[in-house]
């Protein structure tokens, strides 16, 4: 290849890199109603840092620079408080957010525009050298503390929440709370807004949900066990949605 071409080579990778620091940057500032300015998101998010770091450390890893690739990987760790591994393959876009305690696996996969909160794991689960870390599909959340573990495929636009352990695969548009992670709603329309609303009064309750799940399944099997008429004194759901007891002595035979 001629100095010429080397030259323009250089510049079009170049290039790239800006372009696609630039959309890092655009992307955590559409998302982090805390950011005030792409200035501060460029200087001051550990998040951004760590994903652009992953980046070199990727391609001297793909390039077969293990020593150094594992190097920028642990300076990287150290000042931001983030561990991706080299061999992890992050797609565009991402937002880490706080980052504190995120660790990312060697054989991970992350799709486009997932946000990731402090202390999530995309862990494994075994001791092979095969793909053992999780494949995140695009437009995923993955809550604070939340664990996937292992060879895993979630599905795009889905929602792993706070502190759940993912270790199962799940489809498309999942919401997934608790411990094992369990699906809790799914089937939502895909050009549907799927960033986190928190603060948002129609937000889904997970924790609700899950008891009024749980009551329907007690009402079912104490009418089958013990017939309505011993059911009929026992918990029922009013028409507002709450949950009335009627207590007897023997309403404990549960």
């Amino acid at each position: 290849m001629s100095s010429s071409g080397l030259v323009g080579g250089l510049r079009r990778k170049g290039r790239g890199v800006l372009s696609a620091m630039r959309s890092d940057i655009a992307s955590v500032v559409e998302r982090d109603p805390a950011a005030r300015s792409p200035l501060e998101v460029a200087l001051l998010y550990p998040g951004v840092h760590a994903v652009w770091a992953h980046r070199l450390s990727h391609s001297l890893w793909q390039n077969g620079a293990y020593l150094p690739a594992r190097t920028v990987s642990q300076a990287t760790r150290f000042l931001t408080g983030i561990e991706i591994h080299p061999g992890a393959t992050l797609g565009p876009r991402l937002f880490i957010d706080h980052g504190a305690g995120v660790v990312i696996g060697e054989t991970a996969r992350v799709g486009a525009d997932v946000t990731i909160y402090h202390g999530v794991t995309l862990g494994g689960t075994s001791l092979d050298h095969g793909k053992r870390h999780p494949t995140i599909g695009d437009r995923v959340t993955v809550g604070a503390g939340a664990k996937v573990l292992g060879n895993v495929d979630v599905g795009a636009d889905s929602r792993i929440g706070a502190n759940a352990v993912l270790v199962r695969s799940v489809e498309d548009h999942s919401v997934v709370v608790g411990v094992p992670g369990q699906v809790i709603a799914h089937g939502t329309a895909p050009d549907a807004d799927t960033r986190p609303k928190q603060d948002s009064p129609t937000a889904p309750d997970p924790v609700g949900l899950a008891v009024s799940t749980l009551m329907n399944r007690v009402q079912q099997l104490e009418t089958h066990v013990m017939g309505s008429e011993h059911h009929a004194h026992g918990p029922h759901q009013r028409a507002s949605g709450e949950w009335e007891l009627e207590m007897d002595a023997s309403d404990f035979s549960i």
